[in-house]
């Protein structure tokens, strides 16, 4: 698969084609983002872009104007629709210089989706660590729903993640069933989130993201040295980010110790059936949001 690079003080990141994927981001070369072999498939969803729906829809059925809708299968192990529709088409890089990359695709019409839309990535590097832009356009001729979300797996630099204080913005929970990944009761109301990583089993979907006085939502995974120093990374994102699944696997190809996801969603699972913070794009017209990572402090 193509591949295309992009730096600026400092600060890298690679993307591939296929699904615009994420594959590496670091900054004076420390890893800030879990990665993969160049030429190899994303594992476990590692920087994968999630739509026109992030997380799963159930039984990959749902309906829209009174139409009954079923969509591919796409996770035969659980019967759902999981991560959307663009996770594996081929990229097209519309615009790139040193610091920067732009990638589009288009989809039109599938099983169980009747919209056609253009999907666009803006990954951007440089002193405030990595931004990323999503755009969805609709070039269809009727309103359409969607959600969107990101598979990041960021790293503390150089520390153990096992060993990092995870804390998110989030303030409710919404249950999922672990056989189907999907909901199984209401959102209930949470304390704020922070827990030692090593700690906590976790694949859970997270709401009421709540952004800080500078108007963005962040979750951050941080280290605390001996001598109190601290280094970590933060995951910041626009406020219609409401929502983060987080995921916490006991290894990652690769790498030594456990691993984090993070993923920034603006709706939850199944939101095509619940209709919770669903959005909504008019025809001839363009969305955009934005999320990022940014290294924190040490990275020793």
């Amino acid at each position: 698969m193509a591949e295309t690079e992009i730096s600026a003080a400092g600060a890298r990141a690679v993307i591939t084609t296929t699904g615009a994927t994420l594959r590496l981001f670091e900054v004076a070369g420390v890893p800030y983002l879990e990665t993969f072999p160049a030429g190899e498939p994303a594992p476990m969803g590692s920087g994968a872009v999630l739509v026109p729906w992030p997380n799963r829809v159930a039984n990959a059925r749902w309906a829209h104007n009174g139409e009954a809708l079923r969509l591919d299968v796409s996770e035969p192990a659980r019967g759902n629709a999981s991560h959307g529709l663009v996770r594996r088409e081929t990229w097209e890089v519309t615009e790139v210089d040193a610091g920067s990359a732009t990638l589009a695709v288009t989809i039109a019409k599938r099983p169980g989706w009747p919209f056609v839309f253009r999907a666009t990535m803006t990954y951007e590097v440089g002193e405030h660590g990595l931004k990323v832009t999503h755009g969805v356009e609709n070039l269809g001729d009727q309103p359409m729903p969607f959600g969107v979300g990101a598979h990041p797996y960021p790293r503390p630099g150089r520390a153990e993640v096992d060993d990092c204080v995870l804390t998110l913005a989030a303030t409710t929970h919404l249950p999922l069933d672990p056989t189907t990944m999907t909901p199984s009761g209401p959102v209930t109301a949470i304390p704020r989130f922070a827990q030692v990583v090593r700690e906590v089993t976790l694949d859970d979907a997270f709401g009421g993201c709540e952004p800080d006085a500078d108007g963005l939502v962040h979750h951050t995974l941080v280290h605390r040295t001996p001598r109190g120093r601290s280094g970590g990374v933060e995951v910041w994102a626009d406020p219609v980010f409401r929502w983060v699944q987080v995921y916490t696997p006991d290894s990652f190809p690769g790498h030594d110790g456990g691993a984090v996801a993070i993923e920034p969603m603006t709706c939850p699972p199944d939101a095509l059936n619940s209709g919770t913070d669903l959005l909504t794009v008019h025809p001839g017209e363009c969305w955009r949001a934005s999320w990022g990572i940014t290294p924190i402090g040490s990275s020793a």
